[in-house]
């Protein structure tokens, strides 16, 4: 029997991150003991008020559709937020509640990009970003930078990049994968760029703005006056608290693009789901303070983890500010042969990694970036130990 599927998701790539996890799931149900540090995900449980607030939803009898935008009270403590991290001024009108900041971004592209549109990709970038922009039938156009740089383009890089069909530019930051920040300064040089365009627009992840080091502070595109109108901010519950699964994700924009967005969210999803968003609530209304010890945890494990791979011949590291990733260049085993396999890409090597360390990583092709690999630090620092001590062993 034929199987037409359409030409749609025929051209559609897989995501990388879910691809490798399914391969080092695969491998341990066949009784191979692998340290998945694949995924983007934390190890900690949600924290206890955020459950508490959920239980009580449910006791409280919140068992119907929500609002396809999200409930009235989310937005206004989204609007709360946003003020208050953020400097931004939104309304509830401005504000759209989705199934995971996964979902905003999609329902961005979709409503922004129309077929033969450019959209502008900072590399490194997250691994979805690109097929989202094929699926709405544009042009992903990537921006590519390195370690030498800190993982950071220049504004001469943004112009030359530049085209009339240019829509969109996606920014991520802190950035996954490379967990590289943009400082204000950075971010109004784009900015300065961008003002000789007025038709390009610019959506802002930030879902890893509370996961951060050395003192250093996230900076919003949009609190910058000449971009407030044509940005679009993301945000969302995951990462910082522990929420994975809980799938909520939320913007902040002007108010005919968040229109645009439940629109098209009425037709897909409708409403996210209503206990998640009862305690999304209380999450994000909650000081940063209650989530420190997670933080804290990942700067220990970050450190630990860029002293480890700096021990090891070939890999080259920066230290990220941000997020909870490693993405060292690993283009020096390049051309070479390991154990008798012979690495010609970054594919190669986390296909190596994988086999021969029973180590999951990312290549970093998925990302824009092909001398490089990503690993996640938001593992135990037991099996963060064990997983360098593999690599370093297959590769030596």
């Amino acid at each position: 029997m034929s199987q037409p599927l359409s030409e749609r998701i025929k051209s559609l790539p897989a995501s990388a991150t879910l691809a490798m996890a399914a391969k080092a799931r695969e491998l341990k149900i066949e009784g191979k003991d692998i340290i998945g540090l694949s995924l983007g995900e934390p190890d900690f449980n949600t924290p206890e008020f955020i459950k508490e607030a959920a239980i009580e939803a449910i006791q409280a009898n919140y068992n119907s559709y929500s609002p396809v935008d999200g409930y009235a009270e989310l937005k206004d403590a989204i609007c709360t937020k946003f003020k208050r991290d953020n400097g931004l001024a939104y309304t509830p009108n401005q504000i759209v509640v989705s199934t995971g900041a996964k979902q905003s971004i999609a329902n961005v592209v979709q409503v922004l990009i129309n077929p033969g549109d450019d959209v502008l990709l900072v590399a490194p970038y997250w691994v979805s970003y690109s097929a989202m922009v094929i699926l709405a039938e544009g042009n992903p156009i990537e921006i590519r930078s390195d370690i030498k740089t800190d993982f950071k383009i220049t504004p001469e890089q943004l112009e030359n990049a530049i085209t009339p069909k240019t829509k969109l530019v996606m920014l991520n930051s802190p950035n996954n994968p490379s967990g590289s920040m943009y400082t204000k300064a950075e971010y109004e040089a784009l900015a300065a760029v961008l003002e000789k365009h007025p038709s390009i627009f610019v959506l802002s992840d930030e879902i890893y703005e509370h996961i951060n080091y050395d003192g250093v502070t996230p900076f919003s595109f949009a609190a910058i006056p000449s971009m407030y109108e044509r940005t679009v901010t993301v945000n969302g519950l995951a990462k910082a608290f522990a929420m994975t699964g809980w799938r909520i994700g939320y913007l902040g924009g002007p108010e005919w693009i968040a229109k645009a967005c439940t629109k098209i969210q009425g037709q897909v999803t409708s409403g996210t789901n209503c206990i998640a968003q009862r305690a999304a609530i209380t999450a994000v209304l909650a000081p940063v303070s209650k989530i420190q010890y997670m933080v804290d945890e990942f700067d220990f494990r970050r450190k630990r983890i860029i002293d480890l791979l700096q021990d090891i011949e070939g890999f080259t590291v920066n230290v990220p500010k941000g997020a909870f990733y490693v993405f060292p260049d690993i283009s020096f085993f390049f051309g070479k042969k390991l154990n008798g396999t012979l690495i010609e890409n970054a594919s190669d090597f986390a296909m190596y990694l994988l086999e021969e360390a029973n180590v999951a990583t990312v290549t970093g092709d998925a990302f824009g970036c092909p001398n490089n690999i990503r690993i996640s630090y938001a593992a135990s620092l037991e099996e963060i130990e064990e997983a360098i001590r593999r690599i370093k062993e297959a590769v030596s």
